[in-house]
C-alpha cells in the first residue's frame, strides 16, 4: 500500500494551491497554542501576591520563578528549530501541548519553591515551540508576501493570551484560587494538543495540494546541530542579525517585563490601585501592543520598507518609557494615555523577524527565526530579576500580610535597566541596513 506521503505526490491536486479556509485553519491551531504561551508567560502578574505568600519569597525570588519560564524558552529555541525540520510542525505542537500541561500542573500543585520554578521551566521550554511553529506552518501554507502581516497577525493573537491572564484571571483566582486555575489552564492546553494530532498538517502536500513553501526548504535533508551551528555562524556574518538580535529585547523585554510581572505592583503602589485595576491597565497595554503588530506588519509590506517604522517605534516608546516612569505626579488618566501610546510603538517590534530574515538566504529562515525570537525574550529573561533584583537592595522592610511591599521610588530605580535597553534599542536599529522587504535568495 502506498504511504500517505506517496499518495500526496502523486495526487493531482498537486497543481492546484489549497483552499483558504484550510491554510487559515491549520495555522489557527497552531496560533492558539501560541496564545497559551503568551497567557503562561505573563500569568504570575496577577497572582504576585499569592506566590510571594504562599511559596514566602522575595521579589528577587518571584522575578526568577517567572524566568525560569524564559531561561527554557530562549535554551529550547534551536533545539526546536531542528525538532521542526526532522519531524515537522505536527509532532512538534502536539509534544509542546502535552509537555506545557504537564508542566502547568506541577506549578499548580507543588508547595515547593523549587518544584514550582521547574513547573515554569517546562512549561516555558515547552511553549517555546509556538512561535516557530506558527512561523513553519505560515512558510508551507501561506504566500511569501503574506509573512509579515502573519507574523503580526500571530503575535495579535498571542496577545490575546496575555489579555486573559490581566482581568479575566485574576477574576477566575478570586473565584477558585491561583492553584486551581492553573491546572485548569493546564486541562485547557491538553486539548488544544489533541485539536493539533487530529487536524494540523505540517504540509499542503499532506492534504494532496500544492505547497506554497519554497523547495529548498521542503526538500531539504534534516538539519544537524552540527548544520545549525554553521548557520548561526552564516546568519551572524550578516549585521542586520546581531542588531536586530541585540534590540529586539529592547523592544519586547521592556512590555513582558512590565505588564508580564511588574506592572500591577507598581501601579498599585503608585496610584493605589487594586489588583483588577493595576490589570486592567496593563489590560490596555497589551491589547494596544496586539493591535499595533499587525498594522505595523501590514504597513510595512505596503510601502515596501521595514526600517523607518521599526526605528519610529523604538524611539517612540523609549520616550514613552521614560514619561511612565519619571514624570513627578503623572495623573493615572495621563499615564493610562502615555502607556497605550508606549505600548502601540512597542508594536513595531514584530517587524524584527521578516527584516532579520530578509538580509540572510531562505535557507536559513528556521535558523534566523530563532536567533530572532531568543533576542525577544532576552529582554524578559534579564529585565524580570534584574528589576527584582534592585528592588530587593532598595526594599525597606514593609511587609503586608507576608508580602514585601515596595515604594514607589524603588520602582523608580528599578525601571532604569528597561528605559536603558530601550534606548539601546534605538541606537541599534538605526545601524540597520533597510532590506525594502526582498528577500535574499
Amino acid at each position: 500500500m502506498a504511504s500517505r506521503a506517496t499518495a500526496a505526490k502523486e495526487s493531482p491536486r498537486l497543481t492546484h494551491t489549497p483552499p483558504a479556509w484550510l491554510c487559515w485553519f491549520v495555522w489557527i491551531i497552531g496560533a492558539v497554542f501560541y496564545l497559551i504561551a503568551f497567557y503562561q508567560r505573563v500569568s504570575p502578574a496577577v497572582m504576585t501576591g499569592e506566590l510571594m505568600r504562599d511559596f514566602r519569597i522575595s521579589a528577587k525570588q518571584l522575578g526568577n520563578l517567572s524566568a525560569f519560564y524564559f531561561y527554557l524558552y530562549v535554551a529550547m529555541q534551536i533545539p526546536i528549530g531542528i525538532l521542526l525540520d526532522r519531524w515537522g510542525a505536527k509532532k512538534v505542537l502536539i509534544g509542546g501541548c502535552f509537555s506545557a500541561a504537564l508542566g502547568a500542573f506541577l506549578f499548580g500543585a507543588t508547595g515547593s519553591f523549587l518544584l514550582a520554578c521547574t513547573g515554569r521551566a517546562i512549561i516555558g521550554g515547552a511553549t517555546a515551540v509556538g512561535w516557530l511553529v506558527i512561523l513553519k506552518l505560515a512558510t508551507h501554507w501561506f504566500p511569501r508576501r503574506q509573512f509579515a502581516m502573519l507574523s503580526g497577525l500571530g503575535l495579535f493573537i498571542g496577545n490575546i493570551g496575555s489579555l486573559t491572564a490581566q482581568v479575566p484571571l485574576r477574576l477566575l483566582i478570586e473565584s477558585f484560587g491561583w492553584r486551581a486555575t492553573v491546572v485548569g489552564s493546564g486541562i485547557v492546553t491538553l486539548g488544544v494538543g489533541l485539536l493539533a494530532w487530529m487536524l494540523v498538517e505540517n504540509d499542503p502536500a499532506d492534504k494532496g495540494f500544492r505547497s506554497y513553501a519554497p523547495d529548498e526548504i521542503r526538500d531539504r535533508a534534516a538539519t544537524s546541530f552540527r548544520a545549525v551551528a554553521t548557520g548561526l555562524r552564516r546568519v551572524f556574518g550578516y549585521t542586520n542579525t546581531w542588531l536586530i538580535f541585540l534590540a529586539q529585547g529592547g523592544m519586547v523585554g521592556p512590555v513582558l517585563s512590565f505588564t508580564g510581572l511588574w506592572g500591577v505592583p507598581f501601579l498599585s503602589r503608585r496610584y493605589g490601585l487594586s489588583a483588577k485595576s493595576a490589570a486592567a491597565v496593563c489590560s490596555i497595554m497589551i491589547v494596544c501592543w496586539a493591535v499595533a503588530s499587525p498594522i505595523c506588519g501590514g504597513l510595512s509590506d505596503r510601502i515596501g520598507r521595514r526600517k523607518p517604522i521599526y526605528l519610529g517605534g523604538a524611539i517612540v516608546s523609549t520616550i514613552g518609557w521614560i514619561a511612565l516612569f519619571y514624570v513627578p505626579g503623572l495623573p493615572l488618566w495621563a499615564f493610562v494615555i502615555a502607556a497605550a501610546i508606549t505600548t502601540l510603538a512597542c508594536g513595531s517590534g514584530v517587524l524584527g523577524f521578516a527584516y532579520s530574515k530578509e538580509k540572510v538566504p531562505i535557507r536559513y529562515v528556521g535558523t534566523i527565526s530563532a536567533v530572532t525570537n531568543i533576542g525577544n525574550m532576552l529582554g524578559p529573561t534579564l529585565l524580570q530579576p534584574g528589576i527584582g533584583w534592585v528592588l530587593d537592595k532598595r526594599w525597606s522592610g514593609e511587609m503586608l500580610n507576608g508580602t514585601r511591599i515596595y515604594s514607589a521610588s524603588a520602582f523608580q530605580a528599578a525601571f532604569t535597566l528597561i528605559v536603558l535597553w530601550a534606548a539601546a534599542a534605538c541606537v541599534l536599529i538605526a545601524l540597520t541596513k533597510e532590506t525594502y522587504c526582498e528577500q535574499n535568495v
